[in-house]
């Protein structure tokens, strides 16, 4: 059975509510994601009254690194099957002319 946020300590659980919170950043050329926009972070700890936010801070820092390898891992798969898929398609276009 695998994990959910309800698994973990009370810290963990609002270190993945506040990563929530926070707008993801996108290179918009290449499709590659940067990770989340951490300007606002002081207003939400202040909003939620965050008090030990160090280490939430240090737990959202830790989502987003693992976020960030999912996510351009994934991508990069993805693109990788479109680029195979269009070349066998060439190839096989190129077969019958």
């Amino acid at each position: 059975m695998p994990l959910t946020e309800a698994d973990f300590p009370y810290e963990a659980q609002v270190a993945f509510f506040m990563f929530r919170l926070l707008s993801d950043v996108w290179d918009g050329a290449s499709g590659t994601y940067f990770g989340k926009d951490f300007g606002p972070i002081e207003a939400f700890f202040n909003i939620y009254d965050v008090q030990d936010r160090v280490l939430i801070l240090e737990l959202i820092k830790t989502i987003e690194t693992h976020s960030i390898d999912y996510i351009n891992d994934r991508n990069a798969q993805k693109r990788k099957a479109a680029e195979r898929a269009a070349s066998a398609k060439d190839y096989v276009h190129n077969v019958k002319g």
